[in-house]
């Protein structure tokens, strides 16, 4: 009897154990996120592609893109469920500033992947290798690779593949980085279609503790949504108005500034000081004094050409062999510029320092300032201007903090938007065509 109440007690035992430990030895390991298996970068980020593509739509039939028919919303989200790709969900990148860049898209279905890489490969001499045990599609010639898991598919370029491509297979739920847990927290732009982050050193030791960016679109450009935040109060705020330059339709490079700068003078953790400081220290620029002569506006104007004089020594042979140097004067034709700067009592201790620096030199009846063109300088009781035209150009007092610039034919506009007590917003416009251009030249 007493074996029969045993028996029947172990069996019971074996039963409640059985349940209990049931759910551990059936359960699977909860799968990592893209954001768990993402790796670092000096500038990391998320891109929605079909939000991005309806977005964008417009714009690329407006412009009579090319290939439009190839990044419409509903070509994209055929391609994507013919080779399992899940373009609905947000795809994330990294890129460092060597070059080195990855991506990872969600994968719906990675069966149907393969047959991607098939129609791929008729196009590009994409090769098949082996790294870990992993399957990998390598393009040689670029450092270019890709590589896929059950619900991801990895496109990478660098020189790190291995590193790379080992953090995303063997990453588990919860292994997301710092800095990637950051940007997920991040409440700026966090509803965009396109968004980028970095903490890259080069801006921390400026001061910067973080910078993002986003972008808008219309029929003619792209707006690039700048923000900064910084690690301390920042010690320049906007003005109300300041003198500046006209804009003109033969206005090929504007820039105006207007800021109150009083806070500016003492503090050097700022970032604004730093970045300047950065720039001074090239060319052995008196920042300080430089500072204290300044008010805080600057304006700068470059448009159309003219033609100036240049006396040029030139080395010449008489009819014995014998050296000469011969003076002579030549006319070449110089970009039209000017800049002006709001001042005060101190200019002339800056000017001092200058002329003192070899930065600003006389030359005849006119100064260089550096390797500038020969120009003419005025001051008056609150304005320096300098100028290579015979004549000053018009000014204006305006509230804008920006300009346009033109490189290489094309236009860009930008400005400063706003500032706050750790923030600052600003924006880039960036013509269409020359975005268009540039994919052109890199198909």
């Amino acid at each position: 009897m007493v074996r029969k109440v045993t028996f029947i007690l172990f069996l019971l035992s074996l039963l409640i154990a059985f349940f209990y430990f049931r759910p551990l030895l059936t359960s699977t390991k909860p799968q990592p996120s893209l954001m768990d298996r993402m790796p670092d970068g000096d500038f990391i980020g998320k891109l929605n592609v079909l939000s991005m593509a309806k977005e964008s739509n417009a714009m690329v039939y407006f412009n009579k893109i090319p290939f439009r028919d190839l990044i419409t919303p509903e070509f994209l989200l055929a391609q994507g469920k013919s080779y399992g790709l899940d373009f609905q969900r947000p795809s994330y990148f990294f890129t460092n500033m060597n070059g080195e860049w990855g991506a990872l898209i969600h994968v719906t279905d990675s069966s149907k992947i393969y047959s991607g890489i098939v129609r791929l490969k008729k196009k590009i001499d994409l090769q098949d290798t082996i790294v870990g045990q992993q399957k990998v599609y390598s393009f040689k010639k670029k450092s270019s690779y890709i590589t896929y898991g059950k619900n991801w598919i990895f496109i990478y370029q660098g020189k790190k593949l291995v590193k790379r491509m080992y953090h995303v297979m063997y990453s588990e739920k919860g292994d997301i980085t710092k800095i990637w847990k950051k940007f997920s927290k991040e409440k700026q732009f966090q509803f965009e279609k396109l968004v980028i982050y970095s903490n890259y050193k080069e801006l921390s030791d400026k001061g910067i503790s973080t910078a993002m960016f986003a972008h808008d679109t219309d029929s003619s450009s792209v707006k690039l949504k700048v923000y900064f935040r910084s690690k301390v109060p920042l010690a320049v705020s906007p003005k109300k108005e300041g003198i500046a330059f006209r804009n003109y339709y033969y206005t090929g490079r504007l820039m105006n500034i207007h800021l109150n700068i009083d806070q500016l003078r003492k503090s050097k953790n700022d970032p604004f000081y730093k970045v300047m400081s950065g720039f001074s220290k090239r060319v052995s620029f008196p920042l300080n004094s430089f500072l204290n002569a300044w008010e805080g506006d600057i304006s700068y104007h470059q448009g159309g050409y003219i033609t100036v004089k240049e006396k040029v020594i030139e080395s010449v042979l008489d009819e014995n062999f014998n050296v000469s140097q011969v003076e002579t004067v030549k006319e070449k034709k110089v970009p039209g510029f000017a800049m002006l700067i709001s001042i005060n009592k101190n200019i002339h201790d800056l000017l001092y320092q200058l002329f003192a620096k070899g930065i600003l030199r006389k030359e005849g009846g006119q100064l260089r300032f550096l390797f500038s063109p020969a120009i003419k300088m005025q001051l008056t009781p609150n304005v320096a201007y300098f100028y290579s035209s015979d004549n000053v150009p018009m000014t204006e007092m305006s509230s804008y903090n920006g300009g346009v610039w033109t490189q290489n034919y094309t236009k860009f506009g930008f400005q400063l938007d706003s500032m706050k007590r750790n923030e600052a917003f600003g924006s880039l416009h960036i013509p269409v065509q020359r975005i268009i251009r540039y994919v052109k030249g890199n198909l």
